[in-house]
């Protein structure tokens, strides 16, 4: 399936939001914070000790609501959509300029009135275009449905929708920071509210780094407080599948086109033919090729060329297990030599990991045989990590290896350009994929 959801497809997510928790995959930046415990020194906190957690947590929750303005005026744009599709230069200097902008107050200022004018010109422009996306991944179905809600007439081509219920189950958690909670709401009030209320808070509580073997903390990060002082909503953790599946009843299923795997496309300066692997064909009048690392688009626009080996292969699962810290940490990365682990708390008493070796990509399992070489990789590892691989059924468990790409840095050429993974594929386990699809999905609207 697009964006790394598929068997064979590796490190995509956030949004890939970033739509792309993190929206992105693993552990938070160490520039997020040194301590969770300094939330415990928040000013508020200090000045009211009887406010508690929580309550600050709730509070912080209704304030976001109110920035929602604001937040999504400071969203960057790098420019309206029919721009971009038709732009042979890269969005990412605009992009990253805007990013470095967003806490001045006069370059606030200056997106909002941007914003304004852009959404007024976008009601219009949007009138009769109709835009198709290959790949129903995360960054393909929150670019979905930012369109829809401005207007555009959108179509969604997906090889196979099913992986979404099948092995996405288990393709581990996938975390969404504040800003990437931010850029959904900017986009949809009512599908960042389900995306919160099926995630797990871990912002709350510890998050960090921590000895493989011993299990003691290296550091901790704090991700509550930089989120209260800003109003913004408290990091959360969501399994894959409960994200896809809630952008994907947003989008509608009359948007979806399951079974239409793009194998090219032709652009004739005024219209985009796409052929489908089935030999059907869509029209449209911009292609956007979300279609993850192995994206057949970007292979057309810019030529073939090969995906970088990370040198470590993945494992992840999903366990019905509650540890007994579950009320204090909320994810781990254990660290050890040339392998290293990652858990997380996802709610409704399950944890889902990741499981990091430094090998040669194409090794292949055993039948039945992950469980058994996981123990005999990470048995001697601290008991945290030994009773999660204990409690995780075989068939819970997948492997892939992980590639990513060297960034490019034209998207766009004629009517079609890129998003997600097919631009940037980054790994799963260094970065907040998900968070930057997301981003990039809102900046080309």
């Amino acid at each position: 399936m697009a964006n790394g959801y598929s068997s064979t497809t590796t490190a995509t997510s956030s949004f890939h939001l970033h739509l792309y928790s993190t929206i992105y995959n693993g552990p938070v930046p160490i520039s997020s914070g040194l301590s969770a415990l300094s939330l415990f020194r928040n000013e508020k906190l200090r000045k009211d000790p009887s406010m508690g957690l929580q309550n600050l947590i709730a509070k912080s929750n209704r304030k976001s609501a109110k920035n929602l303005k604001g937040i999504g005026s400071r969203m960057p744009v790098a420019c309206s959509l029919l721009e971009t599709a038709s732009s042979t230069s890269s969005t990412s200097a605009s992009y990253h300029e805007r990013l470095q902008g967003e806490n001045n107050n006069k370059t606030t200022t200056m997106f909002k009135e941007e914003e304004r004018e852009r959404r007024k010109q976008g009601d219009s422009n949007s009138v009769g275009v109709r835009i198709l996306i290959a790949g129903a991944g995360i960054g393909g179905l929150v670019l979905a449905l930012a369109a829809k809600k401005k207007g555009f007439d959108v179509k969604v081509l997906e090889r196979d929708v099913s992986a979404i219920r099948g092995e996405g189950a288990y393709r581990g958690p996938i975390q969404i920071q504040s800003n990437a909670l931010a850029a959904l709401e900017a986009i949809d009030k009512d599908v960042a509210e389900e995306v919160m209320e099926n995630g797990c808070i871990t912002g709350d509580r510890i998050n960090g780094l921590v000895d493989g073997i011993s299990g003691a903390w290296y550091i901790k990060f704090d991700t509550f407080t930089p989120a209260a002082e800003r109003g913004l909503p408290v990091t959360r953790v969501i399994s894959r599948m409960a994200l896809q599946e809630i952008l994907a009843r947003a989008v509608g299923q009359e948007i979806i086109e399951n079974n239409s795997n793009v194998v090219d496309f032709e652009d004739d300066g005024t219209k985009v033919t796409v052929r489908l692997e089935d030999g059907r064909h869509y029209e449209g009048d911009l292609l956007v090729g979300a279609d993850g690392i192995w994206s057949k688009v970007r292979k057309q626009l810019f030529g073939p060329k090969e995906a970088t080996y990370s040198g470590y292969t993945c494992y992840t699962g999903i366990a019905d297990f509650v540890p007994p810290d579950i009320e204090t940490v909320g994810y781990r990365v254990f660290l050890g030599h040339k392998q290293y682990f990652v858990s997380s708390d996802v709610g409704c008493g399950k944890m889902q990991w990741y499981a990091f070796y430094n090998e040669p990509a194409g090794g292949v399992d055993p039948p039945n045989g992950k469980k058994e070489r996981l123990l005999k990789l990470f048995g001697h590892w601290c008991d945290k990590v030994v009773d999660l691989l204990m409690a995780t059924p075989e068939e819970r468990i997948l492997r892939r290896d992980i590639y990513d790409r060297i960034p490019i840095m034209t998207w766009s050429k004629g009517h079609v350009t890129l998003l997600g993974d097919s631009v940037h594929a980054m790994q799963p386990n260094l970065v907040r994929v998900a968070v930057w699809q997301l981003r990039m999905a809102i900046s080309l609207l």
